[in-house]
């Protein structure tokens, strides 16, 4: 199995040399690429095409989370993780909800930044102890679905109705005007977000929150 490839974007040298050197003792990811603000991320994002973007929030020319909102415009399925020194809520939010896979703090142990790397490959979303406390604060402190409509896009949100409604995939692609991949895209970053392995679960979540009406179930299968 070919090494999970990793673009590192962040403004200090020294942080990015030393991410560099860790993943250097690796034979299952290694660095294609550094940028050293969000701009040459974007560019670099689209030259290299890597598994992995590790991203700061704050940098100059473009912030982190103006860089993760372009490329994943550019490419709705790159996996991008938040790797930052901001704890903040307000930040927090906003990328989860412009599509980061993870939010993990530069004060992380170097097996939790690896791990989550793995993690984010099949689809999972990883984040910071620290940091998942403070969104399911969030998310209790939200109201009844509050939560949930600061971590989903509204996109996402219009996904998770329909899936909850028992569409399948080519069905809310059509009521969406998108494409069945795209619904499978939205499906999979659903999935993370809440934290739940399947279509049926983020149903049951949707219908738990008051998303929907409870007056149907999904039972649809995953890849119509």
């Amino acid at each position: 199995m070919p090494p999970i490839t990793v673009l590192i974007a962040d403004d200090h040298r020294l942080f990015r040399n030393g991410l560099v050197s860790m993943f250097a003792s690796r034979t299952d990811m290694t660095v294609v690429g550094e940028a050293a603000d969000g701009a040459e991320a974007v560019a670099k994002a689209r030259e290299l095409k890597p598994d992995i973007i590790l991203l700061d929030v704050i940098m100059p020319v473009m912030s982190g989370l103006e860089a993760l909102r372009r490329i994943r415009a550019e490419r709705p399925d790159a996996r991008v993780i938040m790797l930052t020194a901001s704890g903040s809520d307000t930040d927090l939010l906003e990328a989860l909800r412009e599509g980061a896979q993870g939010y993990l703090l530069k004060t992380c142990e170097p097996d939790d930044l690896f791990r989550g790397i793995r993690s984010t490959m099949i689809g999972q979303t990883a984040v910071s102890g620290v940091v998942a406390a403070s969104l399911l604060r969030q998310m209790s402190e939200g109201g009844r679905h509050g939560g949930m409509n600061e971590l989903l896009t509204q996109r996402e949100m219009d996904v998770l109705r329909l899936v909850a409604q028992g569409a399948t995939n080519k069905e809310i692609a059509a009521r969406l005007n998108i494409t069945v991949n795209t619904v499978k895209n939205h499906l999979a970053d659903i999935l993370g977000k809440l934290h739940v392995q399947n279509r049926t679960q983020a149903a049951a979540y949707a219908l738990r929150e008051g998303l929907v009406a409870n007056e149907t179930t999904s039972d649809a299968p995953d890849s119509t």
